[in-house]
């Protein structure tokens, strides 16, 4: 309980700071409590055994980002990776290695700007020019959207959904998914949120998206999710249109859902893969040249 109290006396700080400094507000606390990037990459894919290429590449305003492309079998679509708002690429690692493994797909995984060896400051408006300028590096190395499947995990997703609306890929996976930065406010703090939550720059508005997006989704989701709860991720999930499928994983938190979904969560999505279909064979393999 104290720390319960001293969290919400700290809320009640920052907002009257907030006030104070106006137009800075909405980066102060979108950095204070939505993007926790690391800078320092601990590993590569190189190190659990994957082949893959270093990319740099350009968001839709020009900041480079920093990325990598793991190739799979050539008959398998590419999952588009949009990673969650914490550390950067170098900690799925694992998530990588199973993709490749247990599915066989192509991934393409980068890290937002302010990650990682990204240039740049996150905001919300700048995760979505990354998710265009992934989307425009993959589409130049041939790779189409028919032949895409976008995966984002929590914070993730909301950039997954926000580019599905503009480039509609064969099939949406979310992961751990909540409606809005708002809604994750006013469930966390619901007292104090309604007073604060206007400093917060950030909407990542998917539930008001989601109606909008007509390609097959996939939503996995732990019911023991204490951060997104399972009632969030069902949110978005009754506003989708069919076809849609909701894989709950039972006794997975939000951090460990393909832990513990075992051999489950991997049927969930060769489920998924076969349903939709990824147009038609012959990926591209052009990624992986050198100087590219």
């Amino acid at each position: 309980m104290r720390g319960c109290r001293e969290t919400k006396i700290v809320w009640i700080i920052l907002a009257s700071i907030s006030i104070l400094f106006c137009g800075k507000a909405d980066a102060m606390f979108e950095n204070q409590f939505i993007f926790f990037p690391e800078r320092t990459l601990s590993s590569t894919p190189g190190s659990v055994g994957l082949p893959y290429k270093e990319v740099i590449f350009a968001a839709s305003d020009e900041v480079s980002l920093h990325g990598w492309y793991v190739p799979g079998k050539t008959e398998k679509p590419l999952v588009l990776f949009f990673h969650g708002n914490a550390g950067n690429i170098s900690h799925r690692l694992e998530n990588l290695r199973l993709f490749h493994d247990r599915l066989g797909v192509s991934v393409f995984i980068f890290d937002y700007r302010g990650y990682g060896k990204s240039d740049g400051k996150p905001s919300e408006a700048g995760i979505y020019q990354d998710a265009r300028g992934a989307w425009k590096w993959l589409e130049s190395r041939g790779w189409t959207t028919e032949r895409m499947i976008y995966f984002g995990r929590s914070l993730g997703a909301a950039a997954a959904v926000q580019l599905a609306l503009e480039a509609p890929p064969s099939g949406l996976a979310l992961e751990t998914p909540f409606p809005s930065i708002g809604a994750v406010g006013r469930h966390h703090y619901p007292l104090l949120y309604p007073l604060a939550g206007w400093a917060v720059g950030a909407r990542f508005d998917s539930l008001s998206k989601m109606d909008r997006i007509r390609v097959p989704l996939l939503v996995l989701q732990g019911d023991s999710d204490r951060i997104v709860p399972e009632e969030m991720a069902r949110q978005l999930f009754q506003r989708a249109n069919e076809p849609k499928t909701f894989h709950l994983i039972e006794g997975a938190g939000h951090n460990d859902t393909f832990h513990v979904g075992g051999e489950s969560y991997w049927d969930a999505w060769r489920n998924f893969l076969e349903t939709i279909g990824t147009g038609p064979r012959g990926a591209n393999t052009e990624a992986l040249k050198d100087g590219d």
